[in-house]
């Protein structure tokens, strides 16, 4: 005999089945929409750091940088005749400080490097006067410790000349990184000058010490009036070749180099565990020597 179940409960029974797997992929669908919403935060915190991070290096490189930019320039300078210097006299030692150094380039009308740190500039007339020359002037670099071609010692000698029989003057010198602006760097005493003698070549010794980055430099000299500070005469690298291209850089970017050493003692070990088996070989040689011959 034949039993007929209940339709109506399969009936049931599939529906049930069909809500709950619609229910199963309805909460898939929102498990996995809230997966995808935490993966896109996260991603997004991340880049978010990200960003400051790189900020904060942006930030630390700018402010590193402008650190540099402002480093002070510092120089010790000994000046005297050089008929002081011939003499073994000591000269006069001065430390200076001056602001950072200035590097972009500015043209005046003429095309020509402005002198934009220059005192002749500030004058009320910076005509040099016929009266004053420059007849020459030389310059020995030296102390190259790192040995790279760039020196941090300036040693300067020039000798300036006038129609007069005696004038008293003072010079201001310059130096310009790499076809920069004029930087003042050093400046003398008043001295004297004797006409045309070169009896009265004056020497100025400079270590630069801080400011000076590694580059190519020029010089100027520029002379003045010791009475009223009036412009009188200027030497600088379109005058000479002593005075351009010069490979320049401050004391602290010349450190010296120090080769590193290693002295191996190859005898210490070794020879030591073989000085052991050495003795101890003598020790046995010599109870062996000292013990008495048994009698047959």
């Amino acid at each position: 005999m034949i039993a007929f179940r209940d339709v109506h409960a399969y009936e049931f029974s599939i529906d049930s089945v069909k809500q709950s797997l619609n229910s199963s992929q309805k909460a898939g669908i929102e498990e996995n929409s809230m997966d995808t919403t935490a993966r896109i935060f996260n991603w997004t915190k991340l880049l978010l750091a990200m960003l400051l991070v790189a900020g904060l290096m942006i930030v630390s490189v700018d402010a590193f940088a402008a650190g540099v930019d402002a480093e002070a320039r510092l120089s010790v300078t000994k000046q005297s005749t050089r008929e002081q210097r011939d003499n073994g006299a000591p000269g006069k030692v001065s430390e200076d400080e001056y602001p950072t150094l200035a590097t972009s380039a500015e043209l005046d009308e003429k095309g020509t490097r402005s002198s934009v740190r220059s005192k002749a500039t500030v004058q009320s007339s910076s005509a040099a006067n016929i009266d004053f020359w420059f007849y020459t002037a030389d310059i020995v670099l030296f102390n190259d410790f790192d040995e790279d071609g760039y020196y941090h010692g300036i040693d300067l000698l020039f000798d300036a000349d006038t129609y007069f029989s005696s004038a008293d003057v003072y010079a201001v010198v310059y130096l310009s990184f790499e076809g920069g602006p004029w930087n003042e760097y050093a400046a003398t005493d008043d001295f004297t000058i004797f006409g045309a003698s070169s009896d009265d070549e004056y020497v100025l010794v400079t270590e630069l010490l801080a400011g000076y980055p590694t580059g190519s430099y020029d010089v100027l000299i520029e002379l003045f009036d010791a009475y009223d500070d009036s412009f009188l005469a200027y030497f600088g690298p379109d005058d000479t070749s002593e005075l351009a291209f010069l490979p320049i850089e401050d004391a602290g970017r010349d450190a010296a180099i120090v080769t590193e050493v290693i002295v191996v003692d190859h005898h210490e070990h070794g020879g030591g565990a073989l000085g052991w088996w050495f003795i101890l070989a003598l020790g046995l040689a010599v109870l062996t020597r000292r013990r008495p011959a048994r009698c047959a």
